[in-house]
């Protein structure tokens, strides 16, 4: 199949699933990095219970709220 076809097959809306290697795939620049982060007893707190409600982790809800902004900014 050539790159057009593949394309067009895409664009319009169509399974191309089957016509990939994803045993190959690769997500960029989503490795790991680990940094340490130091904050007010108070910020943990607050997070802690916003974890606890949504009953994720504390690192997820910190990930999840940078995510957004960073994207609300457009970077």
């Amino acid at each position: 199949m050539k790159a057009n076809e593949f394309d067009n097959k895409f664009d319009t809306g169509e399974d191309i699933t089957g016509m990939l290697d994803l045993n190959k795939a690769k997500r960029i620049k989503q490795s790991p990095k680990r940094i340490n982060l130091d904050m007010p007893q108070w910020m943990i707190e607050k997070l802690d219970n916003e974890a606890s409600r949504l009953g994720v982790t504390r690192q997820s809800v910190i990930k999840i709220w940078l995510a957004e902004k960073l994207e609300a900014l457009g970077i």
